[in-house]
């Protein structure tokens, strides 16, 4: 058992280049205590993995980023529009108070030192946002029904109202995450980001699908979550796009439609380190 300790502590993690004051990164799947569709390193408590191998993953990422275990947040989300401020008033809060404050949270923000805020997906898209000038970050789940009720919009507009941050000053980076060709969709989802306004032209593409003679559309949710960015504010040239698409490359991070949902969770994050 020690050996396998040894060999698994440390997470494998997928940094962003952030200014120096800041750690950004995805986790991948390996590294960790996790088995099965859960291996190696997930910390998503809703998804049906170990609370025992969870609360081991938890401590190795604690310990590579010298942080308490209380310090390491992430939401209970449910593919809406909610953000959460973490101040401290939020820890002062007893533990059930503060998950209670995390329940049906997609988008999580501070200005705290020392605080690693994340999201949790598999195949959604991941944001983060770090303003700077004001100190604060934002960490933001963007599914498609998130990215039609344009969460990634909102969080901008969340962290001006929080902190005074101008758009044009927010670096921004989108995550891992499902990529054009490998999002088919249903035509009711079409349909939604048709009526909310997105320039379908752009966003959207068919694709032969399974059955013979038949074509499905897809979304492209990293460039619907881009532009979104754009019509907030933030500079284009401050706003970095991954190139994994976790559909394709499911063997280093999680993809729910590849591993089904009763799989681990991609926690993609950000921490400010000094002021």
């Amino acid at each position: 058992m020690q050996s396998k300790r040894q060999k698994m502590k440390r997470p494998e993690l997928h940094f962003y280049n952030f200014d120096g004051d800041v750690i950004a990164f995805s986790s991948t799947r390996l590294g960790g205590y996790s088995e099965g569709s859960y291996g190696e390193w997930n910390i998503n408590r809703y998804c049906g993995d170990n609370d025992e191998t969870i609360g081991q993953n938890r401590k190795a990422l604690c310990e590579l980023l010298d942080i308490d275990d209380d310090k390491l947040l992430m939401p209970h989300q449910v593919h809406l529009t909610e953000i959460a401020k973490i101040d401290d008033d939020f820890f002062s809060l007893s533990a059930n108070e503060r998950q209670q404050r995390l329940e049906g949270i997609d988008a999580i923000m501070t200005n705290l030192n020392n605080v690693c805020i994340g999201v949790s997906t598999a195949d959604c898209i991941p944001i983060l946002l770090h303003d700077k000038k004001n100190h604060a970050v934002c960490a933001v789940h963007a599914g498609w029904r998130g990215t039609v009720s344009c969460i990634a919009e909102k969080a901008v507009k969340s962290m001006r109202n929080a902190y005074g941050s101008i758009p044009s000053d927010i670096i921004a980076q989108i995550g891992p995450g499902i990529s054009l060709d490998s999002f088919e969709i249903g035509d009711e989802v079409y349909d939604a980001f048709e009526k909310a306004g997105f320039n379908m032209s752009t966003i959207s593409k068919r694709y032969p699908a399974k059955e013979p003679n038949c074509e499905k559309w897809h979304i492209d949710l990293p460039m619907c979550n881009k532009e979104q960015l754009i019509a907030a504010g933030i500079i284009k040239d401050s706003i970095h796009v991954s190139d994994i698409c976790t559909f394709k490359q499911h063997e280093i991070f999680f993809s729910a439609r590849r591993l089904g949902i009763n799989s681990g969770r991609i926690y993609t994050a950000i921490l400010l380190k000094t002021k």
